[in-house]
């Protein structure tokens, strides 16, 4: 298959290149700018979000595609959440994916698949509740941005493009995301829970998110809400031990949440890392997908190479 793809410069998308690639899939990225340095068998095509533009002529030219997949977004964690960074938040992914969605839906032989990037950050802090796809939208920032961003993925749909909303929960990987910042401090026996570290924390190795991405271009059973989350979800205590373990180091340190708000301000460290989300993959199971990794021991000691 021939598959479109945003955000492919980012942890997901470097990782899904290079599945595709290696299966001998064609892949073309829409980007900012070419680079020089593209895979074998990688086109690239322009477009700019933040202009509403993309050059139709030259994706026209590389497709028919059979599906896409839509990563692109400002990094939700990268800076503190000023008024201005919000906007970004939510422009990024609300410009980029209205953008592409018509785009897709005006071409003259549309993708069959949009596979479009959301969270599970949609259900907002939730303690223990157990969320499924069928789960109410929560409230916050986040949640807000997410249902948001779901809802301009709507003009493919409304075209006859099968759209899938993944919401993807934390993504383990050494590489980057939530885990690689974490390592350097309990590498150095600093880590520990955050917070009270009762909050439930959604996990999926980025091995299981790339092959969950794949499962749902080819699988024309899965539409709407799918959660790209691991089956058994953690608490952040439940996490913070994992890697202690597998790392050899103590993981008895917490960071407070009074000195979290401090550094992050109250609205990011409130929405974003001490929220709960405790999601199962009930459609992603239920259309027989296989996680090669359930167990959240064996799943860090894998990332980690141990």
């Amino acid at each position: 298959m021939h598959v479109l793809l945003t955000g492919a410069s980012g942890l997901i998308g470097t990782a899904l290149v290079e599945r595709l690639v290696s299966d001998g899939h064609g892949v073309t990225r829409l980007v900012r700018s070419a680079s020089a340095t593209r895979p074998t068998g990688v086109t690239d095509v322009a477009w700019d979000p933040a202009a509403h533009t993309v050059d139709t002529a030259a994706l026209e030219a590389a497709g028919p595609f059979h599906g896409v997949v839509h990563l692109a977004g400002a990094g939700v964690g990268d800076k503190r959440w000023s008024p201005e960074r919000k906007q970004l938040i939510l422009g990024s992914r609300t410009d980029g994916t209205g953008l592409l969605a018509a785009t897709l839906a005006g071409l003259p032989s549309p993708p069959s698949v949009l596979v479009s990037s959301s969270a599970v950050g949609y259900y907002g802090d939730r303690g223990a509740d157990v969320l499924t796809e069928e789960s109410r939208a929560g409230s916050g920032f986040l949640a807000d941005v997410c249902v948001a961003w779901e809802a301009a993925a709507a003009p493919a749909a409304d075209a006859g493009i099968r759209t899938v909303l993944l919401r993807t929960g934390i993504v383990l990987s050494a590489s980057g995301g939530a885990l690689g910042k974490q390592l350097p401090l309990f590498r150095l026996g600093l880590g520990g829970k955050i917070g009270s570290g009762r909050q439930y924390r959604s996990w999926i190795t980025l091995d299981d998110q790339v092959a969950a991405i794949v499962h749902c271009l080819v699988d024309d059973s899965l539409a709407g809400p799918v959660n790209a989350t691991g089956p058994d979800p953690a608490t952040d205590a439940d996490l913070a031990t994992a890697l202690g373990a597998a790392l050899h180091r103590p993981s008895f340190l917490a960071v407070p949440a009074p000195a979290l708000k401090l550094v992050l301000g109250s609205e990011m460290a409130t929405d974003m890392v001490l929220s709960s989300q405790r999601a199962l993959p009930e459609k992603l199971t239920a259309s027989g997908f296989t996680f090669a990794h359930t167990d959240l021991d064996e799943a860090v000691r894998s990332v980690l190479g141990h």
